[in-house]
């Protein structure tokens, strides 16, 4: 079994997002996030900091999980 590549589990601090983010032409895109490789995708309903880290949320309950 071969290991992932950093890129994968390494993240991004705010300013790499920032940057990234920057790059799209079409600065009005809504922003989502997939814990699944984009086969599901939620809004992100908040931005907050936890554990000194920032964290994208959805607070979002569909009653199945």
């Amino acid at each position: 079994m071969s290991a992932q590549p950093a890129w994968v589990t390494l993240g991004k601090t705010i300013r790499q997002l920032i940057r990234e983010l920057e790059t799209f032409e079409d600065q009005e895109l809504e922003v989502r996030i997939s814990l699944d490789g984009g086969s599901s995708h939620e809004c992100i309903s908040l931005i907050g900091k936890l554990d000194g880290k920032a964290v994208l949320m959805n607070c979002g309950f569909d009653g199945n999980r």
